[in-house]
């Protein structure tokens, strides 16, 4: 027997491959030139080698672009055609090209070569409002295909998001009951049993003209799905849920008032990138149709193929999510995909903070931006990130000098062209009391010049480009002690609490833009900008390696606010009382040692030492500046 398959490398076409290489006969698989090596190592460990070969086509090309010769292997071959745009965000083009021209590319072929064709569909087919049985032996019953994907799967016949969940989980406990939505039935079965069951009926005589609906014979409510999936991931479970036909107890002009109300509307967008749910899957979640699968089941008796129910899989499915397909993840994969040839500006970047984050962008891909003073450790940190296969550019500058700010930045865009993530991380700190500071004016003004200005300067020579590409990030490395307040720092603190303030004032304005800003709350590193404070080598402090991890994990998830517990601990305190926190920090003020007189002498020895009460409340409160 010989077969054809097109889609073999997608999501259901792996798992229908590994069923047809159990059995006799020869399959071919269609595939770009692109994915070739792909799908040969996916047939190889297979052990299919022998009798499983790749031809190389495009279904949107007329003969899906086959060589005669290979078009000669497959006379009288039956064809499983799986190959499809299944994005509900893909334009109308792109479902026409892939969908119904594919489709009608494959028939043609399918009927020049004599065998059967088995054509893989969607459930889309009935579109998003029908409401009722669907069954087998219905299709052209005028439902409505209001939108690409729908209508293209039904003239070619002629998801569900898991990052609600984790941030639910990493926000509210799980003990703490949520209102949700009930919704319609939702068909969700898992990929092997989809293939086992494409290997079984498509081997079966006497079913050519049937359609068959390989959905859980028990569907279950959107409700009930979502809090299979919660039990799952440990995250809070919906336990009042409301009928989405309730809406329809509001006044028409209050729904009409939402549908056509721009804030309304930009707040539901917000919140949707936010979950990374494309639009057009509300209207597939709350979709009443219901799809028998009695043809289905006969076909299926006696096989031992069968539809297993949710929650025997549920913990799998959401594993394999979390690990793997998460695209906020701090995996190699997903920071190539996001970093691959990018523009990436940093600060700061001869040492400390600045040259891990500079050494693990380079790494991934990104053009790496380097700025500091020093030319010399520019280049040798230049050389590093080439050698391990990556591209830096060294522009020397001093950013407590704006003019010289303002130069470089210039001179980056007419090099590069654009930034594409802008990372300021170039920082001064002064640990000194208010007391020995009464006639160092002069800490403050260059402190806040750095921190603060120099930032500035910058993020108003990349914005203008970001929201014209209408994509860009900036990233602002703070500190914790924008939340904790730690006495001694009024200086760099006030600073860095200027650029935060700054940054949560205008993210709102760019973000319909595609611009994300984003303040890292770093605590206590160890880098060279500490090294003068003696007591510090007896501190907790995390690596320049862990802080490049901050900052990956922001360029992931593009949030305005990465932070520590300890620092939201602080925060919260702040908030609810404040009176506690500066209890706490005055205790610390007397515990901790003043490290430089008001005359500017030199700091403490190296080896300076610290009292019992002070090492444990640094250890209590790790992460912080004392």
């Amino acid at each position: 027997m010989v077969r054809v398959v097109t889609g073999g490398t997608g999501f259901i076409g792996r798992h229908l491959l590994r069923e047809l290489a159990k059995r006799d006969g020869t399959t071919y698989v269609l595939v770009r030139q692109a994915s070739r090596a792909r799908l040969e190592r996916l047939i190889a460990s297979l052990g299919a080698a022998n009798r499983m070969f790749p031809v190389v086509g495009d279904i949107t090309a007329p003969g899906l672009g086959l060589s005669a010769a290979d078009r000669a292997k497959l006379d009288g071959a039956d064809v499983y055609h799986l190959a499809a745009v299944y994005d509900l965000e893909a334009s109308a083009e792109a479902n026409e090209r892939a969908n119904v021209g594919g489709t009608r590319n494959v028939v043609a072929l399918a009927e020049q070569l004599g065998g059967r064709i088995h054509h893989v569909s969607s459930i889309a087919v009935a579109g998003g409002k029908w409401k009722g049985m669907f069954t087998e032996e219905m299709f052209d019953e005028g439902q409505s295909l209001d939108h690409p994907y729908y209508k293209t799967k039904y003239e070619a016949e002629s998801m569900y998001a898991f990052k609600i969940i984790q941030r639910l989980r990493n926000a509210i406990p799980s003990w703490v009951p949520l209102i949700g939505l009930e919704g319609g039935e939702i068909n969700i079965v898992p990929v092997d049993f989809v293939a086992r069951a494409l290997d079984v009926i498509g081997h079966k005589p006497d079913l050519d003209g049937q359609t068959f609906h390989l959905t859980d014979p028990a569907a279950r409510s959107l409700g009930d799905v979502t809090n299979e999936f919660c039990r799952a991931a440990h995250a809070p479970q919906f336990t009042l849920r409301v009928d989405s036909r309730a809406s329809s107890m509001l006044p028409k002009e209050m729904t009409g008032m939402l549908q056509h109300w721009r804030v309304a509307q930009t707040l539901k967008r917000r919140l949707l990138e936010g979950i990374r749910i494309p639009e057009p899957a509300l209207q597939y979640v709350t979709n009443r149709a219901k799809f028998t699968s009695d043809q289905a089941q006969a076909a299926l008796a006696g096989s031992g193929v069968e539809c297993p129910p949710l929650h025997t899989y549920a913990w799998k499915v959401w594993d394999h999510w979390e690990r793997h397909l998460d695209p906020e993840a701090l995996t190699e994969r997903n920071l190539r995909n996001i970093l691959h040839d990018r523009v990436v500006v940093v600060t700061g970047a001869s040492s400390g903070i600045g040259r891990a984050t500079a050494q693990l962008v380079g790494r991934h891909g990104a053009r790496v931006v380097l700025v500091s003073r020093t030319k010399e450790k520019l280049e040798a940190l230049k050389a590093e990130v080439e050698a391990g296969g990556g591209r830096a550019f060294v522009y020397p500058t001093d950013l407590s000098d704006l003019e010289q700010c303002d130069a470089m930045i210039k001179h980056v865009l007419a090099e590069h062209g654009q930034v594409d993530i802008l990372i300021n991380n170039a920082g001064r700190s002064i640990r000194r009391s208010v007391e020995a500071s009464y006639d160092r004016f002069h800490d403050f003004q260059r402190t806040m010049q750095l921190n603060y200005f120099g930032a500035v300067k910058l993020m108003l020579a990349v914005l203008p480009g970001m929201r014209e590409r209408r994509r860009g990030h900036i990233i602002n490395i703070s500190s914790i002690g924008t939340q904790a307040f730690p006495p001694r720092f009024g200086a760099y603190v006030a600073s860095k609490s200027a650029l935060a303030a700054l940054s949560r004032c205008i993210g709102p304005e760019v973000a319909d833009d595609g611009v994300a800003i984003t303040n890292i709350h770093m605590p206590l590193v160890r880098t060279p900008m500490i090294a003068p404070t003696g007591i510090y080598k007896n501190f907790p402090t995390s690596s320049p390696d862990e802080a490049a991890e901050l900052v990956a994990s922001a360029i992931l998830t593009r949030q305005p606010e990465v932070s520590t517990r300890l620092g939201k601990l602080g925060e919260t305190v702040n908030t609810v009382a404040p009176g506690l926190l500066q209890f706490v920090m005055t205790g610390a003020y007397h515990v901790f040692p003043e490290t430089a007189g008001k005359d500017g002498q030199k700091e403490q020895p190296a080896d300076e030492e610290i009292s019992v009460e002070a090492a444990a409340m640094a250890y209590l409160m790790r992460g912080i500046h004392f």
